[in-house]
């Protein structure tokens, strides 16, 4: 494993604080630092403020500083993480700031000035609640510019989805209304310890200035939840509860009553949050 700077190589690190990963903690470690090294390349840490949840004992963390991150915030719940990552703080003076803390409690406008750059390796039983909450902020444009992510493969090609796969859904509604998604690589599970039982994949996504197509935040959402939630269903009668006079909400989006949500585009989307906002 080629060397990124003069700490310990991580199998080391990890035998020295017991760092075994978690199950209950969604904890799979990356090891190779040419790969923690290029996922913050695509990230653009080069000059940033950098936002990083889950860092473990701090592969990707070590990845940014090497690649030349100004600043960066790690967010770490696993207390027996927190000494591996002291010892890449000592390492960067000033450049590293630890939070013991959980990233779904944690405000990151507290310690990190904006705007930041978001990269992380994220626990698999947060990674989409955390998405969720990133691609909806009170207003937008958001403190972020962009979101470099760690998911299984599933949910990535989720966010990607195009309208008519199976795969699109709610996810890549929220995602491609307000920035620009891309599949930036694709790791097998050999490449973490432990190996997940699925194939994982980064996504990059840059946020837009403003979203693609007006629509409200809140309506939006709760349409495509209510569509998506029962996606077999014609959106008369998956959105019934959810729109009044549906069927003549629909129409008047250009939308046909007797179609499903996974056909329906973005800007059809949009459309419908319009006429049941107006």
């Amino acid at each position: 494993m080629a060397r990124i700077d003069d700490l310990p190589p991580l199998r080391d690190v990890i035998a020295a604080h017991g760092l075994t990963a978690r199950k209950a903690l969604g904890q799979n470690f990356i090891l190779d630092l040419n790969l923690t090294a290029r996922i913050a390349r695509v990230a653009g840490a080069r000059g940033a403020r950098v936002l990083e949840v889950g860092p473990g004992p701090g592969g990707l963390t070590r990845g940014l500083l090497a690649e030349g991150a100004e600043r960066v915030l790690a967010i770490e719940k696993d207390a027996r993480c927190l000494a591996a990552l002291a010892e890449i703080a000592d390492a960067n003076p000033g450049r590293l700031e630890v939070v013991h803390g959980d990233a779904l409690a944690v405000d990151p406008a507290a310690h990190l000035e904006a705007p930041w750059r978001v990269c992380a390796n994220l626990p698999y039983n947060v990674g989409t609640e955390l998405l969720v909450r990133w691609l909806t902020p009170p207003a937008w444009p958001p403190p972020w510019e962009s979101l470099t992510l760690m998911f299984q493969r599933e949910v990535a090609q989720r966010i990607v989805a195009a309208p008519g796969s199976k795969a699109y859904g709610r996810l890549a509604v929220l995602a491609q209304w307000r920035c620009d998604v891309e599949i930036a690589l694709s790791l097998p599970p050999e490449a973490f310890v432990p190996p997940p039982k699925v194939h994982s994949a980064v996504v990059h996504l840059r946020a837009l200035p403003a979203p693609r197509f007006e629509a409200d935040a809140a309506v939006l959402s709760r349409l495509v939840a209510a569509g998506f939630g029962q996606r077999r269903k014609m959106l008369r009668a998956s959105l019934r509860g959810a729109v009044p006079d549906v069927e003549d909400a629909l129409r008047a989006a250009g939308l046909a009553p007797t179609d499903r949500a996974e056909v329906v585009p973005l800007e059809g989307w949009c459309a419908l949050a319009r006429v049941v906002a107006g």
